[in-house]
């Protein structure tokens, strides 16, 4: 195989892997039989039909919508498919989960850190001071979430495919077939996991947070949730520089989001590779002139994937008003 032009991008489910490139999206998940089922789409780019959204900083926003709309969609199928879920989730299932759970993260990673940042001593006189110890203990809340879900064992299968997910998207970007052998021995680190999107997020955040002044509590929430589209911008240009760069200085300010990896990922089994490949081989493009430079960004679903599972059962159950 000749190395592709196109980045591939994906995710781990539940008991599999979703992989979406230029023109399709597809989701491999081990049935509970023992059968792999793939669910394949046409990819509806909201950047396709306005090219605007294609420009820098724009499309990093784009990126992170379409990522937990589709994450969204094939986390509720790979339930399904794995036999923990009776039926993939309507329009307004998905639409009550999502809402749920951007709710949750605005309580847990934004209005915590800003609430308790006054708590800190020597700090309280200065605004950017302020600013800056809410940074670092979202930071710190974002690092303790992602340890504590590691030491689950439900997760840790869902890393084991993440794992598999890397090595799969390595091998087709070496340019290898795309065997179990081949994929074994390649890395479970990539330079453009959700991991580092995130981990990125976090210090963009510090900096862009940083010189809002100080004002009460809603509205430094409120300021936060309107520029999180800038933060994701400037976070996925970045993200972007370090997947085509090989300068070392480069290399090095991303490595603590590849390290962070050790904890996202695991070794997988050949079984999981095995879903990984057949994901892969249903979303890659077909052929040489499918291949149009594109940039999947990764969004660490696969580290919400037993939350959301709990939120699908509480709207199944009839609280789509939550």
């Amino acid at each position: 195989m000749s190395k592709p032009t196109t980045y591939v991008g994906g995710q781990a489910v539940i008991e599999g892997v979703m992989m979406r490139g230029p023109k399709y999206i597809a989701t491999a998940v081990r049935t509970p039989v023992g059968d792999i089922t793939v669910k394949k789409d046409e990819v509806h780019s909201l950047s396709d039909r306005y090219p605007v959204l294609k420009r820098p900083l724009l499309r990093g926003t784009i990126a992170l919508y379409e990522s937990l709309v589709y994450g969204m969609k094939c986390l509720s199928y790979s339930a399904q498919a794995a036999g923990e879920e009776d039926e993939e989730l309507t329009k307004p299932q998905m639409m009550a989960t999502m809402a749920f759970s951007i709710a949750l993260a605005i309580i847990v990673f934004l209005l915590i850190p800003t609430y308790g940042a006054k708590f800190v001593p020597g700090v309280a006189d200065s605004t950017m001071g302020l600013n800056i110890v809410e940074g670092v203990l979202r930071l710190l809340i974002f690092l303790l979430y992602i340890w504590g879900i590691s030491l689950t064992s439900d997760i840790k299968r869902v890393f084991e495919y993440h794992g598999a997910e890397h090595k799969t998207i390595w091998t087709y970007e070496s340019g290898e077939e795309l065997t179990v052998e081949n994929v074994r021995k390649h890395s479970r680190l990539h330079p453009r996991c959700g991991t580092n999107f995130l981990l990125i997020v976090m210090f963009v955040s510090i900096f862009v947070f940083a010189f809002l002044g100080w004002p009460n509590l809603f509205e430094r929430v409120l300021s936060r949730v309107l520029l999180m589209p800038v933060v994701a911008g400037i976070s996925y240009e970045m993200i972007r520089l370090a997947a085509r760069t090989r300068s070392p200085l480069v290399q090095t300010l991303f490595k603590p989001g590849l390290y962070l990896q050790y904890l996202t990922t695991r070794e997988p089994h050949d079984d999981q590779i095995e879903v990984a490949i057949e994901a892969l081989n249903a979303a890659k493009p077909e052929d040489v002139n499918d291949q149009a430079q594109t940039c999947t960004v990764e969004i660490i679903a696969q580290e919400t994937a037993p939350a959301a599972s709990k939120v699908q059962d509480a709207v199944t159950s009839g609280t789509e008003s939550a």
